[in-house]
């Protein structure tokens, strides 16, 4: 029997630098989602972001349902919507129409809010964000299976509350929790039964966190009834491959240092590690894969083990370090070199082609032997005139006659 098929995907947050239009840059995004459904992965996610100026995108829902209609098979998620900024019957509405434009296709991620700017813009209590997405959640699973909601909160209300369009996804749209190295993301997702988004998996914080994350979900998943999927578990990483390591080293000098210093001046996410050479820091650390499809193999083979029991979906984080021709190949390489690996799409093929060679010795007697019985046929018949030597050596393996001296 095949194992589980690994599934591939990007995470949109997404990154522009400020000096490039940002009209653009979000239709890029817009092409790197249909590239990707050409190519065939199987899976997008789009970030919301309101501060910063670098994470563009305001609203996944209106980006999903322009790339829906430009895509027919790739799924599309919020990744994420943040929770405690918005009425969770509101979310909860928009995720169901967008469920019912796309047939099945959306998926909603869900998190507390990355940027504290973002709410602080808001009024929100930073130190409130994670209880108030957890509170949302609760109601908006609900809501998305079609529930009757009636909840009173301090920061929202529910009264009666219905959807009211069943659900077009049944039981409801897959659902999944970001989580980062805190369990909070972890415990969120064990409680309601509902998918986890590791980000940040390959750092190194992430990485010693993936089995710990995974058991904290499980054990709270079954404190409250549920049961954990690692199918609908994902790991995002950041990822730049070409035919070399020199020249994807090279391709990611184009825009690498302007997403350091986002990350490092802007941004309250510590990610990038220290050191003088940051690709090479990247690198040694295992945040990024910056080389050839078998460095990419390793890397998630490496992340499979340590996740204790393997994932459902390997993300890459979509950073524009490269310029759009350099990314669009990354991407295509991972589809022709990293997917079989791990899909076993190439398994059948290595297996027929090494039952050829093994038998290819008495093929090729057969072969021979059905050739020769018909040309012996034709001799017989119409004399051997018009049968060339040379070919009746090669067919039969016989040395063909030598030719007499003109």
């Amino acid at each position: 029997m095949l194992p589980q098929r690994l599934r591939f995907g990007a995470f949109i947050a997404p990154f522009h630098p400020i000096d490039e239009n940002p009209t653009l840059a979000i239709q890029r995004d817009l092409e790197l989602v249909q590239w990707m459904e050409q190519l065939g992965y199987d899976e997008a996610w789009i970030g919301e972001h309101h501060s910063a100026a670098y994470e563009l995108i305001a609203s996944p829902e209106v980006f999903i349902a322009a790339a829906a209609e430009r895509t027919k098979h790739i799924r599309l998620g919020t990744g994420v919507s943040s929770l405690p900024y918005h009425h969770p019957l509101m979310l909860a509405d928009r995720i169901n129409q967008l469920d019912h434009m796309t047939r099945g296709r959306v998926m909603f991620g869900v998190g507390p809010g990355a940027l504290v700017s973002d709410a602080f813009m808001m009024g929100i209590p930073v130190g409130q964000q994670r209880d108030r997405m957890d509170e949302a959640l609760g109601v908006i699973v609900r809501l998305l299976r079609g529930e009757e909601v009636t909840h009173k909160s301090d920061w929202f209300e529910l009264d009666k509350a219905r959807l009211q369009m069943t659900p077009y996804s049944r039981p409801s749209v897959e659902i999944a929790v970001a989580s980062q190295v805190s369990p909070t993301g972890a415990r969120a997702a064990g409680q309601h039964g509902v998918g986890l988004l590791s980000l940040g998996a390959t750092s190194t914080a992430g990485f010693n966190a993936l089995a710990s994350n995974w058991a904290i979900a499980t054990e709270q998943a079954a404190t409250h009834g549920k049961t954990m999927d690692r199918n609908a578990w994902r790991l995002v990483g950041p990822v730049h491959i070409a035919e070399t390591r020199e020249q994807a080293m090279e391709d990611v000098r184009f825009g690498l240092d302007k997403w350091i210093y986002y990350f490092r001046e802007i941004a309250n996410l510590p990610v990038v590690p220290e050191g003088d050479d940051p690709i090479k820091a990247m690198v040694d650390s295992g945040l990024a894969v910056i080389g050839t499809p078998d460095d990419a193999i390793a890397r998630i083979r490496q992340l499979v083990d340590e996740s204790g029991g393997g994932f459902g979906a390997f993300l890459l984080m979509a950073h524009n370090w490269a310029n759009w021709g350099a990314t669009k190949h990354s991407y295509e390489l991972m589809a022709r070199y990293v997917f079989p690996h791990f899909q076993n799409l190439n398994d059948n093929r290595t297996a027929s082609m090494a039952w050829v060679k093994d038998n290819k010795e008495a093929f090729t007697a057969e072969v021979r032997g059905a050739v020769g019985a018909r040309i012996v046929q034709h001799i017989v018949e119409k004399g051997a005139g018009n049968i060339s030597p040379d070919i009746v050596a090669q067919i039969t393996g016989a040395a063909a006659p030598a030719k007499a001296d003109s």
